[in-house]
């Protein structure tokens, strides 16, 4: 099998595209560079449209095939921001942003889905529109949902919409997929135990929040395994513990944090429901107050089994049957991709990255390899969900 013949000579301008990209990164929804780099080269490429500024610094373009009124149209989506991180994988290309890293390969995505661009645009062998989506704030800003409530689908409506993620330890031009849920939903807690204040030595004046939150940490911890069904997956994570600023001081106040992911929406509404409980009930047995805010960041990522299916195919048909893996075990991991999916059928996947150092680790870095294989099978993919 080889790289789709439309981009083949594209490859090198993509490589180039994206180390400069990996050298500028930016965070969240401050992408001016980025999202006006992504643009300009949408223009040179020939699109139809393009459409900046949705979701804050989103970019849409719209690529007709040969029969572009019939209506029909397809999604595809690639995430543009990078990681709060400082880079450490000293490649010639690194970041020149300090503390700011494209630890996720969005670089490496975005490159994939220009270069399906360049091909759509240069075969238009296909009967409709696709819908190319550039998003911003992926990592913990929602910027899917953000894209979405300025519009994004009521203005370009789409039948289907896709996406893919890079994934380290698959070989480059092999592919993995799976229905049903694959990615956990995302949700942050705080939680602040209020007791009052005193001097260490007289503890009886107080009401010390320290081993209220000490068992409220332990009891977080019997959620999933007695209250969650033992098939379900869940994990609840206490990260942070705030309090005191003198050792010899009981402080009034008590806060910790941490994150909830489940593979189960129910689960997650019954997770929710049982630490309000434990924490105002233990707080209350120790004579002090517990407060508890939960915020639910990213729903659980849900492929269809249909959509999974035309992806499978459309990969097989770029790479062969033999490297496409239909069996992907689900991640805790997050992806607002979710919310897409929620709105239009759908499907997200993994491409191989090789033996690169794992998403979100300062050493890691994009395979410039993988590049011409996601953009074919984005390619594949348009061809196949509309066929001339």
């Amino acid at each position: 099998m080889a790289v789709d013949s439309a981009i083949a000579n594209k490859l090198d301008e993509l490589v180039a595209f994206r180390r400069q990209m990996h050298q500028n990164p930016e965070l969240q929804y401050e992408l001016p560079e980025t999202a006006a780099a992504v643009a300009a080269v949408l223009r040179r490429t020939g699109v139809d449209e393009i459409h900046e500024g949705l979701g804050q610094t989103g970019v849409v373009a719209l690529v007709h095939g040969k029969n572009g009124a019939s209506g029909r149209s397809i999604g595809l989506r690639a995430d543009m921001d990078a990681l709060p991180i400082t880079e450490a994988s000293g490649k010639p290309w690194s970041s020149r942003n300090p503390g700011k890293m494209h630890a996720c390969g969005h670089d490496g995505h975005t490159a994939m889905l220009l270069g399906a661009a360049m091909g759509l645009a240069k075969t238009r062998d296909f009967d409709g529109t696709a819908v190319l989506i550039f998003q911003p704030a992926e990592e913990g800003g929602a910027g899917a949902r953000a894209m979405m409530e300025d519009g994004l689908f009521q203005r370009f409506p789409v039948a289907e919409v896709y996406g893919m993620h890079n994934k380290p330890g698959l070989p480059v031009g092999e592919f993995t997929m799976a229905p049903g849920p694959i990615m956990g939903s995302v949700d942050l807690f705080e939680i602040e135990v209020e007791g009052i204040g005193g001097h260490a030595a007289q503890p009886e004046f107080a009401r010390d929040p320290m081993p209220v939150m000490a068992a409220l940490i332990q009891a977080l911890q019997t959620i999933v395994s007695r209250n969650v069904d033992p098939i379900e997956r869940a994990v609840v994570s206490v990260t942070t513990v705030h309090g005191g600023d003198a050792f010899n001081v009981i402080p009034p106040t008590v806060r910790l944090t941490g994150t909830v992911r489940t593979l189960n929406e129910s689960v997650r509404d019954l997770i929710e429901t049982r630490m309000g409980e434990l924490t105002q009930g233990i707080a209350a047995a120790y004579g002090a107050t517990g407060h508890l805010h939960y915020d639910r960041r990213y729903p659980v990522t849900i492929n269809r089994a249909e959509q999974i299916g035309h992806a499978a195919a459309a990969a097989e048909a770029v790479v062969g049957a033999d490297k496409v893996h239909r069996d992907m075990p689900p991640t805790m991991g997050g992806e607002d991709f979710s919310f897409m999916l929620n709105a239009v059928p759908g499907a997200y996947i993994n491409i191989g990255n090789g033996a690169s150092a794992g998403i979100h680790h300062p050493d890691y870095d994009f395979n410039d390899e993988a590049i011409g294989w996601g953009a074919s099978y984005w390619m594949s993919l348009v061809r196949s969900r509309l066929p001339l």
